[in-house]
């Protein structure tokens, strides 16, 4: 089943999750993206690249590549960032055919929910990064570091429209690779009227040890590197391929 918040409710992203709310944790991103890689680097692929919030900041200071399979989402990073190249595909199979100095992939790593599919992305993540270059996988959460949570927000834009959310992560039943998230979202038009909208979303869990062997199997050694957002700690994936 399709998530809605990438498909029936897409457009409504940018008042969900509003892009200047990701200016911080952007910026922490390009510092450790900088911070990593083997030689400077400017040109930049994002895998799972959903609207754009990411890398409405982070083009500043790198020439983004934008992949995301979910039409709606791309045509809403479009909008926000047009000197960006927007490509469709799955981090599982997409293939360009270029090398960048850089390959970033944040929380739609998360949609990963089998060991075959994260090495698939990672396998992803190695064929894209060119040498020097430095691959940054930076998911929600790892199984060291899952926590069951609520959460909520929201925001509105300058069309008048105001939305809603409750997020409620539940933890994974014993043995599974897999946690479901539950969204709750009250959509409001100009017009005063609101509608209600319930959405799951299932996600993939895994222990440190289980990235890193996967890395290696990709032919990258990863470090793990952690990163604090808003005062939560969450665990990086950094590796650099050797230069040649």
């Amino acid at each position: 089943m399709k998530e809605q918040l990438y498909y029936d409710i897409a457009d409504w992203w940018p008042v969900i999750s509003p892009p200047s709310e990701y200016a911080q944790e952007a910026a922490l991103y390009v510092e450790m993206i900088q911070a990593s890689a083997g030689r400077p680097g400017r040109n930049v692929l994002e895998l799972g690249s959903g609207g754009g919030n990411n890398a409405s900041h982070m083009k500043h200071a790198f020439a983004m590549t934008l992949v995301e399979p979910a039409d709606g989402m791309r045509e809403i990073s479009r909008k926000l960032n047009p000197e960006c190249t927007h490509l469709a595909g799955d981090m599982r199979s997409v293939r360009l055919c270029r090398t960048f100095d850089a390959v970033f992939v944040h929380d739609a790593i998360m949609y990963m929910t089998t060991e075959d599919d994260l090495r698939a992305a990672l396998e992803t993540v190695s064929t894209h990064l060119a040498p020097g270059g430095v691959s940054l996988v930076a998911p929600d959460a790892t199984t060291e570091t899952f926590s069951e949570t609520t959460e909520h927000g929201g925001g509105k834009d300058k069309d008048g429209r105001q939305a809603r959310y409750l997020e409620w992560t539940l933890s994974p039943e014993p043995g599974e690779t897999t946690y479901t998230v539950h969204y709750a979202f009250l959509l409001r038009e100009p017009d005063g009227n609101v509608r209600a909208a319930h959405d799951v979303h299932h996600e993939g869990l895994f222990p440190r040890a289980t990235w890193l062997r996967l890395f290696d199997e990709v032919g990258l050694a990863a470090t793990l590197v952690p990163r604090t957002i808003e005062g939560e700690e969450y665990d990086s994936f950094v590796a650099v391929r050797a230069a040649t």
